[in-house]
């Protein structure tokens, strides 16, 4: 049997039932955490100039733009939702494809779950999970067998249309070449390009989604894909162990609206603060040690959106200054708030050989604050937080972030409902019906 045999075979036999009590568990927090991700991205200026687009060029009734709730075909609803999911940079991810599985299958899926009435909530879970173990997968293998540090899109649309096509009920022969489709067709974006001139390409997130549900559709009227890069994987056991080794326990979740090359600086800056009692008007200058992509980041003042994200400095001087670093501190008008871009002026990085070393399994840095009087502060050595194993949020932990991502989008009760079903889904009856909670916001 191919490794693509084992693929499939996986994608489309794996059953609630035969999934470890602990992974549907884990699919549930991702499931929280992604959505709520999603339905906060909504806001940024990119999804709304997504929303538009699909609406003026992906016309028809098939599936929802979230929160607005707009309906137009399952590819542009898709494409939308997609550069929402990643709008605010704050999925979860998987530290060794340096990238986001699950931002790249859940809006695939809720388009799937809308064009199919009898699609469960313990049948979308089992989808997702299947979505999260192929992505990674294939991301490992991109990884492998390239040079260039590729975008999640690049093989997030393979897992988009494994997942999808599970949903829609491919057989093994055009699930096959949906998944190949989807592999050619993918957006081969180099990552550091968009790191190094942030733009709201990002990480190619939404055109990867859109591309795997095209591919679904088109594989469903004949059409034919290359061999999927299964067969590439230089490492057997990544494919073998499908079903025995679950990836999406390794996950790591965000706490901030940043890229997570940036975040153990965030903490390490916060620490210092807070062990020492300063406050900003004590702090004359930062010092940010890390690895070299992570010093790649921006660190001048930020025009837009995703410069913001895409930046080492400033979600630092925002985090000191506000406490936290989420929606509201990377879209208009605060990042232009001038007292974060004075701080911001203070911070320098540099490239400490020993964190390069350790990079990509890990994603240090140190931080160094001069005081106005002279002393110089260390945090030590920082890990982001809620990094597999040791610190993953709670569920508590998770779902205060979904409070704090979604109550302004929905309102109170309507996330609640939301929470509430994420946690028993597989006791409910149609998959649809989490969508038609986010549609629209109450009130």
């Amino acid at each position: 049997m191919t490794h693509t045999d084992i693929a499939i075979r996986f994608v489309r036999d794996l059953s609630w039932n035969e999934i470890p009590v602990k992974v549907k568990h884990q699919v549930k927090r991702c499931l929280l955490d992604t959505l709520g991700a999603l339905l906060a991205g909504t806001a940024t200026p990119v999804a709304g100039i997504m929303a538009d687009v699909a609406w003026t060029q992906f016309g028809g009734n098939e599936a929802s733009i979230l929160v607005r709730g707009d309906r137009v075909s399952a590819s542009g609803a898709v494409l939308a939702n997609a550069f929402a999911q990643n709008g605010l940079d704050i999925d979860d991810g998987y530290r060794l494809v340096k990238g986001h599985p699950g931002a790249c299958v859940l809006p695939v899926l809720l388009a799937a779950a809308e064009m199919t009435p009898t699609c469960t909530g313990a049948e979308f879970l089992s989808a997702l999970v299947v979505g999260y173990e192929i992505g990674i997968r294939a991301g490992m293998i991109r990884h492998a067998t390239s040079t260039t540090y590729h975008s999640s899109g690049s093989w997030g649309a393979l897992a988009g249309a494994a997942a999808a096509g599970r949903i829609l009920g491919l057989d093994h022969a055009t699930l096959r070449q949906a998944i190949g489709t989807a592999e050619y067709h993918a957006p081969i974006a180099p990552m550091m390009k968009g790191i190094v001139t942030p733009c709201m390409g990002k990480d190619s997130i939404g055109w990867g989604a859109m591309t795997a549900m095209l591919s679904v559709r088109m594989a469903q009227r004949g059409f034919t894909g290359v061999i999927p890069l299964f067969e590439d994987a230089p490492k057997p056991e990544w494919i073998r162990s499908l079903g025995q080794e679950w990836e999406i326990l390794n996950l790591y979740f965000k706490p901030y609206a940043a890229c997570r090359w940036a975040q153990p600086a965030v903490d390490g800056a916060l620490k210092v603060k807070s062990a020492k009692g300063l406050s900003v008007a004590d702090i004359r200058a930062i010092q940010i040690r890390t690895f070299a992509a992570a010093a790649a980041l921006g660190t001048r003042p930020p025009s837009d959106t995703e410069e913001a994200q895409y930046n080492i400095a400033y979600p630092v001087a925002a985090a000191l200054i506000d406490g936290e670093v989420g929606p509201r501190q990377v879209l208009p008008p605060r990042i232009f708030d001038p007292d974060i871009r004075d701080l911001l002026g203070r911070i320098a990085t540099e490239v400490d050989p020993a964190l390069e070393r350790a990079f990509p399994a890990k994603t240090y840095a140190e931080v160094v604050i001069e005081t106005t009087t002279g002393k110089r502060l260390g945090s030590g050595r920082m890990e982001p937080r809620w990094e597999p194993p040791d610190t993953l949020p709670s569920d508590d932990e998770l779902e205060r972030k979904f409070d704090w991502l979604v109550n302004p989008m929905l309102g109170k009760d309507r996330a609640g409902e939301v929470k509430k079903r994420i946690w028993h889904f597989e006791e409910t009856g149609r998959a649809a019906e989490l969508v038609e909670l986010c549609r629209q916001a109450s009130g």
